[in-house]
């Protein structure tokens, strides 16, 4: 592997890093799997709270047949030089169950509510238990910069 020239980042500064694309970015890809039909893998627009990652789906996709049938899920930003990936369990909440500061918090990033829309939606709450960032190679060695839900760094 060629090295590009970039720097090493000290954790916390990498973590600083990770949360401000999480506020700012627009879409994750959300890997899930099913014990019957195997991997998927989809965009899907979130919104970070500052804890959680939530997005939303309609209520019989493939998404959310997965996440229903095997929670655990995979979330990665879309930059393959600047890697963030998350893990975690996700929860689903029904579009008329979810709570109301997420649903408001989602639509106002979005401008829209999928709660209006016809047809059920899933909202997807996953909170990450693991979270690794990186950028090029000089960055794998310490990417993990939270195990069991701890940043690494302390609480951010």
């Amino acid at each position: 592997m060629e090295t590009t020239g970039t720097v090493r980042r000290p954790t916390a500064e990498r973590t600083r890093d990770t949360l401000d694309r999480l506020v700012a970015e627009r879409d994750v890809w959300v890997a899930t799997a099913h014990p019957e039909h195997g991997p998927h893998q989809v965009p899907l627009w979130f919104l970070w709270d500052g804890r959680a990652v939530w997005m939303c789906t309609g209520a019989t996709s493939v998404t959310a047949r997965n996440v229903r049938a095997e929670p655990r899920v995979r979330l990665s930003l879309p930059d393959t030089f600047d890697v963030v990936l998350l893990q975690g369990e996700a929860e689903c909440f029904p579009d008329q169950e979810v709570p109301e500061a997420a649903a408001r918090a989602f639509a106002d990033k979005f401008g829209w509510d999928p709660r209006g829309e016809e047809g059920p939606f899933l909202y997807i709450r996953v909170v990450p238990r693991t979270v690794r960032a990186w950028r090029g190679e000089p960055e794998l060695r310490g990417r993990v910069i939270m195990r069991e839900g701890v940043w690494l760094t302390g609480s951010p």
